[in-house]
């Protein structure tokens, strides 16, 4: 009995921090991608990893900016096309950002985080915590696609295995930037959708799917 209200509190307080979502959180304005960052292709394929080890510290602008853009970013505008294929150009993706101070949603055509949620939700998003002695990421990203935006078809198993293609191609994306740009970061399957779905307020067609914690690696 104990357990349970413990569990009711805490999610009406998740409910509540999400209320108040952009009372003072102000949108994130992100800066250009760097185009000429150094490194190879081949030199992000031979430093690809699995980090389970991380340093603390906040992430530079340019580089969040940057990791954004490589995930799922525009990259022709003129066609309104992105960094990431998506089955018949679905877009589907969506990728909400965690930082301490709240949870943003990635709006890759104006370059700019919007406030959705303000808090630090970034340990009550995932099931999993941070490997044993570490903090939590500086950055957590969350994938979700919004299978609604499959127009084309209509049947939900046939839209839900375009997503989880979807979401794949931009996992990597996100992987090999980190190992070109001496980011750490791993891929986890399990957030915790319950709780994700009341932060960010999501419809019955979105579904997280991935989340990318991302930091400095620990030196």
């Amino acid at each position: 009995m104990k357990h349970v209200s413990t569990f009711m509190i805490a999610t009406a307080v998740v409910a509540a921090c999400a209320l108040h979502a952009q009372d003072d959180l102000a949108p994130i304005t992100l800066k250009a991608p760097n185009l000429n960052r150094p490194g190879t292709l081949m030199q992000a394929f031979s430093k690809r990893a699995s980090a389970n080890e991380y340093d603390g510290r906040a992430l530079e602008l340019q580089d969040l900016s940057d990791l954004l853009w490589a995930a799922n970013g525009v990259n022709r505008p003129d066609v309104k096309k992105r960094t990431a294929p998506s089955a018949m150009n679905a877009q589907d993706v969506d990728i909400y950002v965690f930082l301490p101070e709240g949870a943003y949603l990635y709006d890759a055509f104006a370059s700019v985080l919007k406030p959705i949620a303000k808090g630090d939700f970034r340990a009550v998003a995932v099931k999993q915590p941070p490997p044993q002695g570490m903090p939590q990421p500086p950055v957590l990203l969350i994938l979700v696609s919004d299978i609604s935006r499959f127009t084309r078809l209509n049947d939900d198993a046939a839209k839900l295995i375009n997503a989880r293609f979807d979401i794949g191609i931009v996992s990597e994306n996100i992987a090999m930037f980190c190992a070109a740009a001496d980011l750490a970061t791993h891929t986890r399957v399990a957030p915790d959708a319950a709780k994700l779905k009341e932060i960010l307020k999501l419809s019955d067609t979105q579904y997280p799917m991935i989340d990318h914690p991302v930091a400095y690696p620990k030196k």
